[in-house]
Parts: C-alpha cells; sequence; structure tokens
C-alpha cells in the first residue's frame, strides 16, 4: 500500500497539461503514492449541474491531500447558458468549485510564495532578490459567498434599521441593486496573521506586513488589524507593519526588498498574490497551497487557458513547484527542497524555456520555445543528477 493516497484533479483546460508535466516530476522523484483520478471542472457543471460532484468530495475524504490543475469559471449568465438542456430553467447556481473545497473543508491559510530565481527573464527590472511569501485568509471577507441580487426587501430593512447608510440606495431599486457581504471574523483574523508569524519564526523572516483597509473599511479592516497587534505580542521579535491596500501595490512595486511575509483577507490577498507574481515572471511561476487543519490542496494559481489546453505549450513551473510545496507539506521536505533546486537550475542556465519565457524575455538570449513537457523533463533531469 502507497504511503500517500495523493486526488488528481485535473479541472479544465492546461490543468490536463500541467498535471502530466507533474507526474513526470512525480515519477522521477519516486514518491511513494497513489493518484486517484477526480472528477471536477466546467465539464461536470454543463453535464450535471455541479462543478464539484459528490463522488469527488467522498474521494478528498479518502486521500491525504489534493494536487489541482486549473478551473473555468464564468459568470452566472454564461454559466446558465452552458448547461444541458435538461438542466435549465431547475435554479441551479455556479459556484467555483475551488472557492467551495476552501470552505467546505475550512482550507483556512492561501499560502503563496513569490520568489524571484536568478536568470529568470521575467522577473521585474531582471532583478533576483525578492523572496515574498503571501499569507491570505481563504475562507471570509469578500469571497464569503454571502451575496444578494436582487436585494431582497427583508435584508433591506433589516440593515436599514441597524445602519441608515443603506437608505441612500433605495431610490435606484431593490431589484437593481446588488450586494456582496465582507463578513470576518476575529478568530480566522487571528488564524491567519498568526499562520504568518509562525512561518517568519521558523524560516527565521525579518517581519511581517498586514494589509487592508481599516481606514475606510472600518469594521472589517479595523478588526484585522486590532487583531494582527494583539497577536504581535506573541512575537517580540518580528517587526509588523501596517498599510493600506492600495499603498501595499504602490510600495511592493517601489520597493520590493522592504517586505518578507505579507498577510491579508481573502480578496486583498488574492489581489497581492497576483501582483507579486507579476513581479517574478508572470502566474507560470505562481504556486500556492491551500491549508487547513487536516486537509489541503495544491494548485498553481494560473487559470485554464482554454485557448491553449492540449497544445503543451503553458509554462509549467507554477505546477512544479506547487508540487514543492506538497512535498513540504507531506514532510518530504528533502525531496521539495531537491526539486526547487532543479527548477532553479534549469531556470538559472536558460537553455530551456517556455514560450512566456522566450516571448517575454528582457535578457536578449534566444532559445528555441520548449513544451510543457519538455520543461518538465528538464526539471526531472536536473532532479535526478542533483
Amino acid at each position: 500500500m502507497a504511503k500517500y493516497k495523493i486526488a488528481w484533479l485535473p479541472g479544465d483546460g492546461v490543468g490536463n497539461d500541467v498535471m502530466e508535466a507533474a507526474r513526470i516530476v512525480l515519477d522521477e522523484m519516486k514518491l511513494d503514492a497513489e493518484y486517484i483520478h477526480g472528477d471536477i471542472g466546467w465539464e461536470f457543471w454543463c453535464k450535471e449541474g455541479n462543478p464539484l460532484p459528490d463522488r469527488t468530495k467522498k474521494l478528498l475524504g479518502e486521500t491525504t491531500c489534493a494536487l489541482f490543475g486549473a478551473i473555468t469559471s464564468k459568470p452566472k449568465e454564461e454559466a446558465d447558458k452552458e448547461l444541458v438542456a435538461e438542466l435549465k430553467g431547475k435554479g441551479l447556481v455556479y459556484r467555483s468549485p475551488i472557492v467551495s473545497l476552501r470552505q467546505e473543508l475550512n482550507l483556512h491559510t492561501c499560502l503563496r510564495p513569490c520568489k524571484s530565481y536568478p536568470g529568470n527573464p521575467l522577473n521585474f527590472e531582471l532583478r533576483s532578490d525578492i523572496d515574498w511569501v503571501i499569507f491570505r485568509e481563504n475562507t471570509e471577507g469578500m469571497y464569503g459567498g454571502v451575496e444578494f441580487h436582487p436585494l431582497p426587501k427583508e435584508v433591506f430593512d433589516v440593515i436599514a434599521k441597524h445602519n441608515k447608510a443603506i437608505s441612500k440606495f433605495e431610490k435606484f431599486g431593490l431589484e437593481n441593486i446588488a450586494m456582496s457581504t465582507r463578513i470576518m471574523s476575529r478568530q480566522m483574523c487571528a488564524n491567519i496573521v498568526r499562520q504568518a508569524f509562525e512561518f517568519a519564526r521558523k524560516f527565521k523572516r525579518k517581519s511581517v506586513t498586514v494589509v487592508d483597509k481599516p481606514n475606510v473599511l472600518r469594521e472589517t479592516g479595523g478588526l484585522m488589524i486590532r487583531t494582527a497587534r494583539e497577536v504581535a505580542k506573541e512575537y517580540p521579535e518580528i517587526k509588523m507593519y501596517e498599510t493600506n491596500i492600495d499603498a501595499q501595490t504602490m510600495w511592493m512595486l517601489k520597493n520590493p526588498l522592504d517586505y518578507d511575509v505579507i498577510v491579508a483577507e481573502n480578496m486583498f490577498g488574492d489581489i497581492l498574490s497576483d501582483l507579486a507574481a507579476q513581479m517574478v515572471g508572470g502566474m507560470g511561476f505562481a504556486s500556492s497551497a491551500n491549508i487547513g487543519d487536516k486537509y489541503a490542496v495544491f494548485e498553481p494559481s494560473h487559470g485554464s487557458a482554454p485557448k491553449y489546453a492540449g497544445l503543451y505549450k503553458v509554462n509549467p513551473i507554477a505546477m512544479i513547484l506547487t508540487v514543492k510545496l506538497m512535498l513540504d507539506w507531506l514532510g518530504e521536505t528533502e525531496k521539495g527542497s531537491k526539486l526547487e533546486k532543479a527548477v532553479a537550475q534549469v531556470i538559472a542556465e536558460g537553455n530551456v524555456r517556455t514560450y512566456d519565457m522566450v516571448k517575454g524575455a528582457k535578457d536578449g538570449k534566444v532559445t528555441k520555445e520548449a513544451t510543457t513537457l519538455e520543461m518538465a523533463k528538464e526539471i526531472a533531469k536536473k532532479y535526478r543528477e542533483n
């Protein structure tokens, strides 16, 4: 019996391509694991009305963790149109399966490392000194899923009773109003901030920057900052900084070395991690982990890029670095470090580059475009040689 059972969730579009690349690397390192396929994604929404079928949820309960490729998500109206005829008009509502996984499995911590590897021709200003780790609260905030359209009168009346500021919107007609809530709890604010500080302490990081917008979002942002200040008292050796989300995006570009570990609520963490990814080469280098108390789902941060599906064109490094995060979570840290070293070597040598690294190269080096699988094979080769 294998030591680990890993749910294998290709998902949509290029998810299949990068998962195939991941398998090349995993097979090379001979991880003692069984990979069990699970159905997830747009195909199952269209033909079953559920992008996260119950059989897949059952599989997750029987496995150690999950490796996930990519997901396609579309607005409500477009999603309705793509249902098979017999499912239309039955009140089905599309919801991103990755968001559902995060909430149903309480995968409260989204970990997104952003590191500029030397030799990456896509690094911001060709610098190789950025090494951020972003902690994003994964279950609350603006992505909590409590939304209304049209706005029910009962909801409007209750809010108006406690906060008259909503009354100014009544003139538009409740049928014309959409509302998305930002719900945050002291417990989960404390949890994500503590995760960030624990990481900083374990890996001897110099600071934790807490990002929100308390000068405008006074209640939710205020709760986040007040809670962070309390948690920070437990870590006197680590500096804590507080910034507003708009200023933070500016300062990350202007003074990237001022930051180390960064923590934010769900939507702000999403925005910051995409900005950070672009500064270290783009989404082809953006790994992530969704971590709970007992389970974790690992996924590259990029989307499904349907126009490239099956062409084996996209950069698999984000997925391969995601495998590294999975190895670390499993306790296979030696394998994880060896894999990251192999990735860094391939990037530094610059002999094998996927289309994004060739097209956007700022270092003047001309190379042939490698396929998704050629890049994976080169990384596997370096792993074997190390």
